[in-house]
């Protein structure tokens, strides 16, 4: 913390505060808290732009803990945070920087936990509340909350506040705190919606913007791996077991998915649980003090909760899903490389997800290492290396007589000698997790067929139009594809953008893997290849497009041509990519074509726009999560 010249003595904070700092070994203040800290000191409203990592909650935290008034019993502050897990750890911080101030009681509220218990404390008296929209709300419903007499209203993250629906909330509690109070408002991005908080609500704020300051990226190793040859699920199980990790936590997008890979992890010999907005706040709690202590070593979590989450021994991040903007990621990677240690997080990037790869590294001005997967046999080297590890702390443990004198039993009475013994004990010691392994690997397949395919694209030539082949690589042979009637068309609001994106994100279909696409008013007529395997096959039995079941059988449809008067607009196979037409999808694009044939997903698109769907945030979830 040396990006300022000044130090927290040459700031206006009280004693208290000062011998805190001291204690916790903080002697000068980040950027955002020198610039934020005079203001805020001399009550004027404020307008941080900072992202995490930053150091903000002391920014705010500090200005609050020096102005508190104890003759004063309904609460003098409060603080908004968009989730309970960054609510608990703002309280956390507030309470560690007041912790020589006699007398500070500061309360969390949030939903998930008991409402009665909250409005008990809250009878109880505290100077500083901080709390989640929903529930804040819900208790200045019931009359239990009162801000009548609060002089300093924080909200912080504010733009994930709006992204998660809570405008009306928030906007509902600013109206009841008193038109006196200051307002100080942080936030990573600025979206229209909260321009417009600003202006009604903030009088003439100091404008604080460090956001291009954040050195979260620089203190996090950043790799990616791009998904071929196995699954993701063997893909996570080979990176945890040759990383040298301590904790870990593995970021995905669906509630469903933390439950599924972490009994997955689980049952092949990992400490891994899942954390997602259904798991009741006590679990949740102890969850998180499982991984501190070294119970669990691995999270499987969603973007939401894992918001504020703060454990010193998280050296990796692995992101399963890549995130869907990014900041997303920004917060993802920024738990791990805390205490000043250095981090490392590895990406999963499916072929069709390599945009949205490149627009992380243009915002984050970072460059990532594409990695190779571990190869199974090294692999089982490793998992040799530690059991061998774990073998010579035994050598010298006193109990090792009695088990010789066994050994020797055993051998007389199996008639075995002490080689084929131990090979027995040490077969059923790998339990799952095999010391080798039989037969190909199929990551050293996939390399091999990528070399192929490489050595084909430089035979058939830069066109691409030998061979019976077209522009992007595809066969233009029918017998190639088959085509799968869906039940669901333009009547449920279907768009072909829906249907490219739920084969390629729920089947891992890519861009050579899709054929034309025809939408009709109650159905849709979509081309995938004869040769789905059978997993493949399963997922697109049971794919579901807005929420409905598809239904996909295969059928003998194959009238793919456009409109007459609309071939201008359309996409024609082996002509050029421009706008949809009313109908047709031929290949080679996500709900819009590019210039160089990437498909392009709306839901994967990233840079500083943040008003996209957000992994579990919707506009109407935020009950869930607050």
């Amino acid at each position: 913390m040396t990006d300022s010249v000044i130090q927290f003595s040459d700031l206006a904070l009280n004693d208290s505060l000062l011998s805190a700092l001291n204690d916790m070994g903080f002697v000068s203040p980040t950027p955002i808290q020198a610039a934020a800290i005079p203001h805020l000191l001399a009550g004027k409203d404020a307008l941080g732009k900072a992202q995490t990592g930053t150091g903000k909650t002391a920014a705010f935290s500090l200005p609050l803990l020096n102005k508190i008034d104890f003759n004063q019993r309904k609460p003098q502050a409060i603080v908004l945070a968009p989730t309970r897990e960054l609510a608990i750890q703002v309280a956390a911080e507030i309470k560690n920087l007041g912790r020589n101030i006699s007398g500070l009681k500061v309360l969390e509220i949030y939903g998930g936990a008991s409402i009665v218990d909250q409005m008990r404390a809250l009878k109880n008296g505290a100077q500083i509340i901080v709390g989640t929209p929903g529930r804040v709300q819900d208790l200045i419903n019931r009359d239990r909350l009162h801000l009548d007499e609060v002089n300093t209203f924080v909200l912080d993250e504010a733009d994930e506040m709006l992204n998660m629906g809570f405008v009306d909330d928030v906007t509902a509690i600013m109206e009841h705190s008193p038109a006196s109070a200051q307002r100080v408002l942080f936030s990573a991005t600025m979206p229209p919606m909260l321009k417009k908080i600003v202006e009604r609500f903030l009088r003439d704020p100091e404008t604080v913007d460090v956001a291009g300051k954040n050195h979260t990226v620089d203190k996090v190793i950043q790799q990616f791996w791009v998904v071929k040859g196995v699954e993701k699920d063997e893909a996570m199980s080979r990176l945890l077991e040759t990383e040298e990790t301590d904790a870990s936590i593995v970021f995905v997008r669906t509630r469903q998915d933390t439950e599924r890979l972490a009994d997955w992890l689980s049952a092949r010999g990992f400490k891994a649980s899942a954390l997602h907005g259904d798991i009741p706040q006590s679990l949740r709690e102890r969850t998180v003090d499982h991984i501190k202590q070294g119970v669990i070593d691995i999270l499987v979590a969603t973007d939401v909760v894992a918001r504020g989450l703060d454990v010193a021994r998280i050296t990796h991040v692995f992101n399963y899903d890549i995130p869907f903007d990014v900041e997303s990621y920004i917060h993802r990677i920024g738990r791990t490389g805390r205490a000043g240690r250095k981090g490392k997080a590895i990406l999963l990037v499916r072929p069709n997800q390599l945009r949205m790869l490149r627009t992380i590294e243009r915002v984050t001005k970072s460059s990532m290492e594409e990695i190779q997967l571990p190869h199974r046999d090294k692999v089982a080297e490793s998992r040799l290396a530690k059991l061998g590890a774990e073998l010579e702390t035994e050598k010298e443990h006193k109990a090792l007589e009695k088990f010789s004198t066994l050994v020797e039993k055993l051998q007389e009475s199996l008639e075995l000698d002490a080689a084929t013994l131990a090979a027995i004990l040490l077969k059923r010691q790998q339990g799952k997790r095999p010391l080798f392994y039989v037969g190909e690997d199929p990551m050293i397949e996939a390399i091999e067929r990528d070399k192929l395919r490489r050595k084909d694209r430089r035979e058939t030539g830069r066109d691409g139009r030998e061979g019976g082949r077209r522009e992007g690589g595809r066969s233009t042979n029918n017998q190639d594809w088959d085509t799968y009637q869906l039940q669901v068309g333009r009547e449920q609001g279907v768009q072909v953008k829906d249907i490219v994106g739920a084969l390629a994100n729920e089947l891992g279909l890519t861009k050579g893997s899709i054929g034309a696409i025809k939408l009709a008013q109650g159905e849709t007529y979509v081309q995938l290849p004869k040769a789905m395997s059978s997993e493949t096959a399963g997922k697109l039995r049971k794919l579901r497009i807005r929420q409905k079941q598809v239904d996909a059988v295969v059928c003998d449809f194959d009238d793919f041509r456009e409109p007459r008067g609309r071939r201008e607009s359309g996409f024609r196979s082996g002509g050029r990519e421009g706008g949809r037409s009313e109908g047709g999808y031929r290949g080679k694009r996500e709900g819009g074509a590019g210039r160089d044939g990437e498909r392009r997903f709306d839901r994967n698109r990233g840079g500083d726009n943040r008003g996209n769907f957000r992994g579990e945030r919707g506009h109407g979830r935020r009950t869930t999560e607050a």
